[in-house]
């Protein structure tokens, strides 16, 4: 039985980004249901109080979409008694480990070279195009999971912002939730106190300067252009949410309708 968890959000100690999507209203007049779907960084750091509380929520399955190389910089999520991990890469480990290291050395000048005059912003809007065209597969196991058997869930990947971010939004949009209302709680990501901690080598002078965490913002920052961009990768792709999620993801109407049944009030 889902347990209700108050609509404020609990003050976790050693994860970040944590909250219940539930209350987001549909375009047909529902609401999410608290307590079905969560979103949160990476668990790794849990404390054993952090344990309890995600304990008492009833989950069925936990999608960790971090890649080995996240992995093995932040470490294994804590287990919680018959939860179901779901480990579903949704980006390149080769692609990461060398580009966070440098991030981490504060590397001054290489950071400049791929991140400054508006690089940084492309990368992040080219990294969600590139998951919602090329990793249906993942996001087809996803939402069959939600179907079936995997709720209550709680979907995150290191910082629960870009990787989990869009798969929490693809689930909604199988809901049928308000796309504001998707866009505002992707927002909600970019508060300071849910950011992302980096972990910094402190090798480098300029690791913690300003200039560094200026060029670093558009990597934490949840924009409202970076979450356009998945939607109009749909757009373009498949011609609109519905053939994206009957061709792209394989739902059905049928199991579009038992999802909403499982999820919605």
């Amino acid at each position: 039985m889902t347990q209700q968890i108050p609509s404020t959000e609990p003050e976790l100690t050693g994860v970040r980004n944590f909250r219940d999507v539930g209350g987001l209203p549909t375009v047909d007049g529902r609401r999410v249901r608290h307590g079905v779907l969560f979103r949160s960084g990476h668990l790794a750091h849990a404390t054993a109080q952090d344990a309890v509380f995600l304990s008492s929520l009833g989950l069925h399955t936990v999608f960790d979409f971090r890649n080995a190389a996240d992995q093995k910089l932040e470490g294994a999520d804590i287990e919680l008694p018959g939860v179901r991990n779901v480990n579903l890469p949704l980006s390149d480990p080769a692609d990461g480990a060398e580009f966070w290291k440098m991030v981490r050395d504060g590397d001054l000048d290489q950071l400049r070279s791929i991140l400054a005059d508006g690089k940084g912003a492309d990368r992040m809007i080219s990294s969600y195009r590139m998951i919602i065209k090329e990793r249906t597969a993942e996001h087809t196991r996803v939402v069959h999971s939600l179907v079936e058997d995997s709720v209550p869930a709680l979907m995150h990947c290191a910082a629960g912002k870009d990787r989990a971010g869009l798969s929490v939004a693809v689930t909604l949009l199988a809901l049928g939730v308000e796309r504001d209302a998707i866009v505002d709680d992707y927002l909600k990501s970019s508060a300071k106190h849910r950011r992302y901690k980096v972990h910094r080598s402190g090798s480098s002078a300029s690791a913690y300067s300003p200039e560094v965490m200026e060029l670093l913002d558009p990597l934490f920052d949840a924009r409202t252009e970076y979450l356009a961009a998945a939607f109009e990768t749909i757009e373009e792709t498949w011609g609109g949410v519905d053939p994206y999620l009957e061709q792209g993801l394989g739902l059905t109407p049928g199991a579009r309708e038992r999802l909403r049944e499982r999820m919605l009030d």
